[in-house]
């Protein structure tokens, strides 16, 4: 099969003939349709994520069709329209057993744990506990992206943040996770402040539903803008990016008993960022974390897209070929253009 793959860190990554997975008991291989290009994956290919082992394969947000299910598998088959979380939960562990199988205790997330979905096929373990059936009418593209950002920022901002219609919520970075959390804040009926770098973004996050936007490079205090507009302070706020600033602005911008959550990934040199705890303390705010979501939390997102309430399918900016991808993955900290980028075979 056809993969794009890499031999070491920072290093090129190619599209080429590498061997098809065989699936073990409980395993699935997926024909993939669509893969989502994350900043997740870039992090892994500099070198950030611990689980990555080399020689590598990206990719972790997919979607696709059945190709073989193996032993003990009791609910799939080949020909099944199928997505997956990230994160693949055991079934077993303390934490599927209470249903959070997104921080299983022996998880395995393509693209990290094991080869990923930059490939014609790929091999998913636990597949009764974890994979999701598609409705006839949705593209495996619009499915793709629904496997990381747009899950963990539903599962960030309606289980983890509660929120209430009518409240402000301040969402800082419009990538892919941005616009996910912007687009489900504004069909829940809250107001959206969108916070970024780029004028361009800020125009598609505007798309997605924000009633305003802030340019972080052209402001001095973005926490004050922020209360600015919302008079007073968001009630949740949202780092979607995964830096030092944006968390620290994420947090200071937050009106009293406000909810900071945590859904970009803190690596590399953004790992460890100073928290204002005097503010923290002060205001009675909570810092929470979001980490995917649960393949059992499905239905909600799906029916809240087939009823028109959610278009996914909006924040699609490019659809490129398997060697595209892998030359846009090794670019991705220049965060150029709007919108999510989708792998298609």
């Amino acid at each position: 099969m056809k993969a794009a793959i890499y031999e070491q860190f920072q290093g090129p990554i190619e599209a080429r003939q590498v061997p098809e997975p065989e699936p073990g008991p409980g395993d699935v291989i997926i024909r993939v349709k669509a893969t989502g290009l994350c900043r997740s994956d870039w992090h892994g290919w500099m070198g950030h994520d611990a689980d990555v082992c080399l020689p590598h394969v990206p990719g972790h947000e997919l979607a696709g069709i059945v190709e073989e299910a193996g032993k003990g598998v009791r609910n799939w088959q080949r020909g099944d329209r199928v997505t997956v979380p990230f994160c693949l939960g055991c079934g077993h562990c303390p934490q599927c057993l209470s249903g959070n199988q997104q921080i299983c205790d022996h998880y395995f997330q393509p693209g990290f744990t094991g080869w990923g979905s930059f490939a014609e096929y790929v091999r998913l373990p636990f597949a009764d506990h974890n994979l999701v059936r598609l409705p006839e009418d949705m593209e495996f593209d619009t499915a793709a992206i629904l496997g990381c950002r747009f899950i963990t920022s539903y599962r960030g901002v309606v289980a983890q943040g509660r929120l209430q219609g009518g409240e402000w919520v301040a969402v800082h970075g419009c990538g892919g996770v941005g616009l996910s959390a912007i687009m489900i804040a504004a069909a829940m009926g809250a107001s959206v402040v969108a916070v970024d770098i780029d004028a361009e973004k800020l125009d598609f996050a505007r798309k997605a539903g924000a009633v305003a936007g802030i340019n972080a490079r052209e402001t001095e205090d973005v926490p004050l803008a922020v209360q600015e507009v919302t008079q007073g302070g968001a009630h949740l706020s949202v780092d979607a990016l995964g830096s030092r600033e944006a968390c620290r602005n994420s947090i200071l911008c937050l009106r009293k008993r406000g909810r900071h959550i945590q859904i970009g990934l803190m690596a590399g040199p953004e790992a460890n960022p100073e928290i204002p705890m005097h503010v923290v303390i002060a205001r009675e705010l909570e810092i929470l974390g979001s980490h995917g979501m649960q393949a059992h939390r499905y239905p909600g997102v799906m029916q809240m897209i087939r009823s028109g309430i959610l278009r996914p399918e909006q924040m699609i900016g490019q659809r490129v070929s398997l060697e595209e991808g892998a030359q846009k993955l090794m670019a991705m900290d220049t965060f150029q253009g709007a919108g999510v980028t989708v792998v298609t075979f």
